[in-house]
């Protein structure tokens, strides 16, 4: 019988297949095939950090099929990628199989390659090893840390500050990096101050340009000319003198190559010479790795793209440097190889970076094998990979000083012109400042010293200071980088997951926060500042590099963790929501009440002019309301302080831009901001033949949608969703796109799949959406139809655990029940010990316009009604009904939502049985 290898994906599997030959036996694990189940007591520090894993109906598929395919085998070869994750796959797919009695009599071995060619692959063959110990260990320790911060900390915001999503302990410290720079740009006042140009020609005629560098012989500096009066004295200073060419400086200096990419600096220059999302460039370049369809061939383009490293092997670098030898001539090549070193904080450099498998494989070779963004990125690698062992470029630098005949004003101009191109023929890497890069591109005619020089227009430019810029994406990665925050495999889920929780928004791809994100990261600072603070994270990780170099115990790291971890989360439990809000109230005070230009009260009340606008929680988020509620009913959202405000208690969107009028109905079509964010709407409010309102039309904007370019026709298209992409070729069933809470989706039955950051929600075709779905997991499946009235019963996989579904009633799966096992008597009789009736739809939201100002009112404690909050280990796991609410359709659906407060409180008092922290607990179904 044939041996059997484990890769994660069938691209991979039938690229790699090739090499092997029929001897051999290549399987897919389709990425990870069991995970910690999101519900509460997963990880529990108090049986020394045991973890109960579950498998994913597809993983547990897969892994039979393994096990089927080692019957007769003599050797398990697990070949997942080679870092961290591949680690952490390969040991759950061993420990499965081995639970299952299929490993008896079999070799386990391990093998990695950094590139999917021949000769790689059959390298990592002949020299297997055993499964890493230490990364694994590393692997669990990160997946425990995350765990615990997003299941603690989460159910605090959740209580504390309705309207919050989650709290992560990367997500929230670059949520905070976001946070700061948006609060540095609203605190940053312009700066006024001139210059003075002239425009000068040499004796052979030639023009050229400088600029004011000293005046009454004193050297000035960026405010010495602060206003239009100063100006224009230095300006009149220059008209008067005689002018000639002090002095000439040349000077030839040379400029290095960038080493190759790393996974960060692909994600940067793919962003800003491509326009990649960093998670559209991973996607393409697992593509690129995994293997393309060259000519009939799957051939893998590119070495793994997941790694800090810079260096290449030898082999790579001498097949690079025959290429520039042979395209470009001798004179581009450097008498010895490149050899880079890693400037971001904690690198492994474990990997080599990322190049090309085959520098003979150009990318005008291979384009017409490849779609469009695959050959953009495919182009880029190349091209940077043998730049980085070119020869340098050389430019010569020229600075000329120009005086009047008393010496006491004086110009200076600087141009430089390209002596030799070197690497600069082939690859000219983006810079951020392109200031810097115009006054580098300019040349100036030739001038000696002595020269006279004629003077022509004088100008005075104004100028003012410019704030810091808002992070891109690519300079988000790099800041995360270089202060040892994540790690190259996290960097693009966790700008994609701070989009996904409508903490932050990309507009002209600069990061700007939501004021839900600003009240997340405010509240975080106040009473958990050191778990979002930059030098903590980054010590935890170089914590967890230790336990994967085998230098420190992943529980040892765990247990000093948690220890001050839980203490901090038991801090809050009697933090009342007025100590919260005046906390916030404080901070955020200039952003939501910033000063007025006619110097009036920016906190005085529209409505009743005798209270102050304060910042008020309700169960569904914060708003801005009056301090003489109950009296005065105004309120308003919290965005832009001049929205318009309401009187009975309920915040309208803010802002309005109309787009254009519905051909279909004559309505207008507008594009407004409410506390959730942009949306589209059709027509106004109106009112029904009884008095009832009836509400227009809306639908929000996608993530990455930019408002500035929003027209009628793509208005008009969100607002028509749902729509129908096609029928699925296999299972005839059609298959609709559409916009949920959680942003764009496609849905085929029950089985939904949230919409990669480069996908259009108007424009997915049916292969996409096909391929999209095939990724899904699968959220539930029918048992059968109920006994009693015939409708149908289903097992499904919820937001906090497995639970069953008859009508509106659920009842949660116990644990240690299989979730692929469950019969229909086992759902009937579950459903009839154990079930809770579900509330019909918007019920736990009603009155929340008048909950909302009394949230906000002082004393108010733990809710609305000042009750006390639920324990803080209740709120990770309330009972069927809020798992329902939660959790029974996915993140892309309409229905998949936090759970309304409502809920949240009829599900503590059932899940105050729960033993406290500490207690004994059942022993886990899988523990490591």
């Amino acid at each position: 019988m044939p041996d059997v290898v484990v890769v994660e994906s069938p691209a991979k599997a039938k690229t790699i297949n090739k090499y092997l030959g029929r001897d051999v036996t290549v399987l897919a694990s389709l990425g990870h095939v069991r995970d910690l189940p999101a519900r509460d007591g997963s990880v529990r520090p108090e049986e020394d950090f045991a973890m109960d894993w579950e498998a994913e109906a597809r993983g547990e598929r897969q892994v039979n099929e393994i096990a089927r395919a080692l019957r007769g085998a003599r050797r398990l070869y697990l070949a997942t990628d080679p870092d961290r994750e591949g680690e952490a796959i390969s040991w759950h797919v061993r420990e499965m199989l081995a639970r299952k009695g299929a490993l008896k009599g079999i070799e386990v071995r391990r093998i990695t390659f950094n590139e999917i060619t021949k000769r790689a692959v059959q390298q990592a063959f002949a020299n297997p090893r055993d499964l890493d110990e230490p990364l694994i260990d590393a692997y669990l320790a990160r997946r425990a840390l995350d765990y615990l911060v997003g299941f603690t900390l989460s159910p605090v915001l959740w209580r504390k500050l309705p309207g919050s999503r989650s709290a992560g302990r990367v997500q929230s410290v670059a949520l905070r990096l976001i946070c700061e720079r948006e609060a540095e740009i609203e605190a940053f006042r312009a700066r006024e101050y001139w210059t003075v140009e002239a425009r000068f020609t040499t004796p052979l005629g030639a023009p050229f340009t400088a600029r004011l560098t000293h005046l009454d012989g004193r050297r000035l500096e960026q405010f010495d000319l602060p206003d239009e009066a100063a100006a224009m004295r230095a300006k009149a200073a220059v008209e008067a003198g005689e002018f000639s060419v002090l002095s000439v400086e040349r000077k030839r200096v040379r400029r290095n190559p960038p080493p190759p990419f790393t996974t960060s600096t692909l994600q940067q220059e793919a962003a800003r010479k491509l326009g990649f999302h960093a998670q559209q460039t991973m996607r393409i370049a697992q593509q690129l790795y995994e293997g393309v369809d060259i000519g009939g061939e799957a051939v893998g383009l590119i070495t793994y793209m997941r790694t800090d490293g810079v260096q290449m092997a030898r082999e790579a670098l001498s097949a690079i440097r025959d290429h520039v030898r042979g395209a470009f001539g001798p004179d581009y090549l450097p008498a010895a190889p490149r050899e880079y070193a890693s400037r971001a904080k904690n690198a492994q450099e474990a990997h080599e970076a990322i190049r090309p498998t085959d520098v003979a494989r150009r990318p005008e070779d291979v384009a017409r094998f490849l779609t469009d963004q695959q050959r953009r990125l495919y182009e880029l690698i190349w091209k940077r990979a043998v730049a980085s062992q070119m020869q340098s470029t050389e430019l010569d630098q020229t600075t000329v000083e120009i005086a009047d005949r008393s010496g006491r004003t004086r110009l200076r101009a600087t141009g430089s012109v390209v002596a030799f191109d070197g690497f600069l023929r082939l690859y000219h890497e983006d810079v951020d400042d392109a200031a810097a890069e115009d006054e580098e591109g300019r040349t100036l005619p030739p001038m000696a010293e002595r020269d006279p020089l004629r003077r022509g227009e004088v100008t005075a430019l104004r100028h003012f200071t410019q704030p810091p810029p808002r992070y891109s994406e690519a300079s988000l990665v790099k800041k995360l980088e270089e202060l040892g925050i994540g790690r190259p495999s996290t960097y693009a889920s966790i700008l994609q997951t701070l989009q996904d929780r409508q903490y932050v928004r990309l507009e002209r791809r600069r990061f700007v926060p939501e004021d839900r994100g600003r009240l997340v990261t405010s509240f975080l600072t106040r009473f958990f500042e050191r778990y979002v603070d930059t030098g903590f994270t980054a010590a935890l990780e170089e914590q967890l590099d230790d336990i994967s170099g085998g230098r420190a115990h992943w529980k040892a790291v765990m247990r000093a963790f948690w220890e001050e971890f839980s203490k901090a989360v038991d801090a809050t439990r009697d933090l009342k929501i007025s100590d919260v809000i005046e906390a916030l109230d404080e901070e955020l005070g200039p952003h939501f009440f910033p000063a007025r230009e006619d110097g009036t009260d920016p906190r005085a009340c529209p409505a009743c002019g005798a209270g102050r606008l304060g910042l008020r929680l309700g169960r569904s988020g914060a708003f801005i309301g009056c301090s003489n509620y109950p009296e005065c009913r105004y309120t308003r959202p919290l965005a832009v302080p001049g929205a318009e405000g309401e009187t009975d208690g309920t915040a309208l969107a803010e802002g309005q831009r109309e787009l254009g009028t519905d051909p279909a109905t004559g309505q207008a079509v507008t594009l407004r901001r409410g506390p959730y964010g942009l949306y589209v709407q059709l027509g106004e409010e109106t009112e029904d033949a009884k008095g009832r309102k009836v509400k227009p039309r809306r639908a929000s904007l996608p993530r990455g949608m930019d408002p500035d370019t929003l027209t009628l026709e793509r208005a008009l298209g969100l607002l028509s969703l749902p729509r129908v992409v096609g029928v699925h070729p296999e299972t005839r069933e059609e298959i609709h796109a559409a916009i949920g809470r959680f942003g764009p989706y496609v849905k085929m039955g029950n089985t939904y799949k949230s919409l990669d950051a480069d996908d259009d929600v108007l424009s997915i075709g049916l292969n996409r959406a096909v391929a999209l779905l095939a990724e899904a997991k699968p959220r539930g499946r029918a048992l059968g139809n109920h006994p009693k009235d015939g409708e149908p019963v289903e097992v499904r996989r919820g937001r906090f655990g497995p639970f069953v579904q008859h009508g509106r009633r659920v009842a949660s799966l116990p644990r240690g029940v299989d979730f692929d096992a469950v019969t229909l008597d086992q759902a009937v009789a579950l459903l009839a010990e154990k079930g809770k009736e579900l509330k019909p739809k918007g019920a736990a939201r009603r009155g929340d316009a008048a909950g909302r100002a009394k949230a906000g009112s002082a004393g108010g404690d733990g809710d609305a009604r000042g009750k006390a909050a639920a324990p803080r280990r209740r709120a990770a796991a309330a009972g069927g009904a809020r798992q329902a609410a939660a959790s029974a359709a996915p993140s892309g659906s309409p229905a998949a939502r936090p759970p309304p407060a409502a809920t949240r409180k009829a599900g503590a008092k059932k899940a105050s049985a729960r033993p406290a922290a500490g207690k004994a607990r059942a022993a886990p179904k899988e523990a490591r």
